[in-house]
């Protein structure tokens, strides 16, 4: 099952492998594939003195994190999506939150699910009948009941 992965998630796995997001990533290869936007290795670059402030990790340790999450999750690249996915994530997302334009347009072209830990976002898409989104508890009960 295709799952792509958000902007916090990622942040939140990064400032606790060990939580249960982290362990979702880690721990769900024969249930799920990971997918993120290439756009979001630039975000957490953007975002790294934040990310090292919060979670308190050395430069190092948070580098090592970040390359065991990346192994993680395969990175798609946003230009093979196509125009006419483009415009209908473009209609789901508007009024919500355009910045998450990218990932609802990776769900929408790999067919998959997007996992997200973004309240405002899970509902406006679900008030739209977008029905191809988890929330990470919804997602640990979905791999308790596959895996």
């Amino acid at each position: 099952m295709k799952i792509v992965v958000d902007t916090n998630i990622i942040f939140s796995s990064l400032l606790n492998t060990n939580g249960t997001i982290g362990q979702l990533l880690f721990n769900s290869d024969s249930v799920f594939e990971f997918y993120s936007c290439s756009y979001m290795r630039h975000e957490i670059e953007k975002h790294w003195a934040k990310l090292k402030r919060i979670s308190k990790l050395s430069d190092r340790e948070l580098r090592e994190a970040q390359h065991k999450i990346f192994a993680k999750i395969n990175f798609i690249n946003e230009e093979l999506i196509p125009t006419k996915i483009w415009l209908a994530a473009e209609e789901l997302v508007e009024n919500i939150d355009v910045d998450d334009l990218d990932f609802v347009a990776l769900t929408k072209y790999l067919k998959g699910y997007l996992w997200t830990g973004d309240k405002e976002l899970y509902a406006g898409l679900k008030q739209k009948n977008f029905k191809r989104i988890y929330t990470t508890n919804e997602l640990t009960a979905l791999r308790k009941k596959r895996g």
